[in-house]
């Protein structure tokens, strides 16, 4: 009984002790400070040799919906707490897993990004990062008939590594 009123007091005192200490908790694991409430998400140009006409908008959108949907940040159009900004750079594809006939078993689709970050409220977290990801797929598909699936899955990949990179501080 001693033992359990011990451990209720020194709880108590705890609580009692750190009441200035916040941590903001989330189930996607952002970990955004409280006095960040905005976030301004550009369009991201395309600047690659080879262009796909709705990667930009595809990307920009899916960036803008991750961050709405998964922190209580608020969409401006500029001027946010958190700033992000940048371009796509490559977008490419190439042959992999060359076969004894000198003929390419699988093909890859790669997209790269280059992304600009600034935080109003941690200047040390501000960055400019490249991200590149890629999707393999069989050389016996062309790519018209698989682009739409791999330029998805790509999009995804690249919005968790900004996301990570930018609201969970991976």
């Amino acid at each position: 009984m001693k033992k359990s009123v011990l451990q209720i007091l020194f709880l108590l005192s705890l609580l009692v002790l750190f009441p200035a200490c916040k941590v903001k908790y989330s189930f996607t694991g952002a970990s955004i400070s409280p006095e960040v409430k905005t976030i301004s998400i550009h369009y991201l140009k395309n600047t690659a040799a080879l262009v796909k006409p709705t990667l930009s908008q595809q990307l920009t959108d899916e960036l803008r919906n991750r961050f709405t949907s998964q922190t209580s940040l608020t969409p401006v159009n500029a001027n946010g707490d958190f700033d992000i900004s940048g371009e796509i750079t490559n977008y490419s594809t190439s042959p992999v897993a060359i076969q004894g006939n000198q003929t390419a078993a699988m093909n890859r689709l790669t997209v790269s990004i280059n992304i600009r970050f600034v935080n109003k409220f941690d200047e040390k977290q501000n960055y400019e990062t490249s991200f590149s990801r890629y999707v393999d797929y069989p050389s016996s598909q062309s790519l018209s008939s698989v682009e739409a699936q791999i330029i998805e899955e790509i999009i995804g990949y690249l919005v968790d590594d900004v996301f990570n990179k930018t609201a969970v501080n991976w």
